[in-house]
């Protein structure tokens, strides 16, 4: 794997027609389903134990209704080698965990697959970027989902040999909360590290009123939820506080960085994505952190938060574009596009990965994934914004394809 430090920067050719269809995110209870008819797609419940309650984020999304159309042919064109992929003749199994940040993504890409490639079974577990990188450690699934790069000291556990990136979307980390009277929020990265480090524990704080001269707000306790697994999520809104206002810059950020943090004492944990929007779907003065698509599964309210630039941006797919918009990509294809520069960037966008061995045990494994992930960066792209999430750049987009090429037999 090339590990260089070299940078390159995409180029501003974001998909913007597709970004046109961005629409609210649909509940992950109407893209999964217990019963499936005969070439369904399945997944398999995982989480970091198997009696955790997080197995429940399992995806088995065969005959769900979808939002987009099957097409015309089952082949789509490798944007790397030319080379057709005949989907219909794709068979096997196909196992995978890991983030949940892209969850919704991944169990809509899955279903619509399945039309077309129905002798093809994708389970895709969840159960938080961590989980996923572990298990593809011990070859336990065929590839993993991350919202975090992997550490280089962790390089030597991947038994597989060498891995590499593959970008599937990009999306907004919102700020979402529960609270009576409060219908609009602005917040400050400032501000930001205060609540979820519990130095402000109540909502008429004069920080949070500060940041919100013209509104009434009630004198009521603040729960802050977070994620209680190894999460991507956390990494990235972490790396947020951390570029904003970490030790480099204003200090007000004491946690660092990571997948994992050391919260303070009475901070509510849920696992994924999933299991913070319902601590703040059932706690009133709850506020967390959470993907756009289970944020408006939800139908919560979220702030806006203050960019680079001063403004106070709504996490919109258009403002998380924004965000990518000239982001230095290393050669492995990681990046990070939080805290970028630019007007209507969204401070908090994410980005999420698919991670697999370039070399696999079995030619029709290897072919398998490089459908899926050939899929994930064609079709799969137009399905993106009506749950919530933006297509890659189309240099980025590209530069996927060509990581796709390198797994084999």
């Amino acid at each position: 794997m090339n590990r260089t430090k070299k940078s390159s920067a995409i180029v501003a050719g974001i998909l913007s027609l597709s970004l046109i269809a961005a629409a609210c995110g649909s509940d992950e209870d109407t893209t999964t389903t217990t019963e499936a008819a005969a070439a369904t797609t399945t997944a398999a419940a995982a989480d970091e134990s198997t009696t955790t309650a997080a197995a429940a984020e399992t995806t088995v999304a065969g005959g769900v209704e979808t939002t987009a159309a099957p097409t015309e042919s089952s082949t789509a064109m490798s944007a790397d080698t030319g080379e057709a992929v005949d989907y219909a003749a794709l068979q096997g199994d196909l196992v995978s965990s890991g983030a949940t940040f892209p969850k919704a993504f991944y169990d809509e890409a899955i279903a619509t697959l399945s039309e077309e490639a129905p002798d093809l079974v994708i389970e895709y577990g969840g159960g938080g970027s961590g989980k996923g990188r572990s298990d593809l450690q011990e070859k336990v699934v065929d590839f993993a989902g991350t919202d975090s790069t992997v550490k280089e000291e962790d390089f030597a556990k991947f038994t597989g040999g060498e891995f590499v990136y593959v970008p599937t979307v990009l999306a907004p980390i919102t700020i979402s909360y529960n609270m009576a009277g409060i219908d609009e929020l602005q917040l400050t990265p400032a501000t930001i590290a205060a609540i979820f480090q519990l130095e402000i524990t109540n909502w008429s704080d004069p920080l949070i009123a500060a940041d919100n001269p013209d509104a009434t707000l009630p004198d009521e306790a603040i729960v802050v939820a977070r994620r209680a697994d190894g999460s991507g999520t956390t990494d990235n809104f972490s790396k947020f506080l951390n570029a904003a206002v970490g030790p480099d810059t204003t200090g007000e950020w004491l946690l660092g960085t990571g997948s994992e943090l050391e919260w303070p004492e009475g901070t509510q944990a849920g696992d994924g994505n999933s299991g913070v929007a319902q601590i703040i779907s059932s706690t009133e003065g709850a506020i967390g952190y959470v993907d756009l698509s289970d944020a408006n599964a939800n139908g919560f309210k979220f702030a806006a938060v203050q960019n680079k630039a001063g403004n106070f941006v709504l996490p919109t797919l258009d403002a998380t574009t924004a965000a990518a918009e000239g982001v230095e990509v290393k050669d492995d294809l990681t990046f990070f596009v939080g805290w970028a520069d630019g007007d209507e960037a969204y401070p908090i966008a994410a980005q999420t990965w698919i991670i697999a061995y370039t070399t696999q045990d079995d030619p029709a494994k290897a072919e398998n994934i490089r459908g899926f992930l050939t899929y994930l960066l064609t079709e799969g792209q137009e399905l993106a914004p009506s749950i919530d999430f933006a297509p890659l750049p189309d240099e980025l987009r590209e530069m996927a394809m060509a990581n796709i090429a390198k797994i084999g037999a």
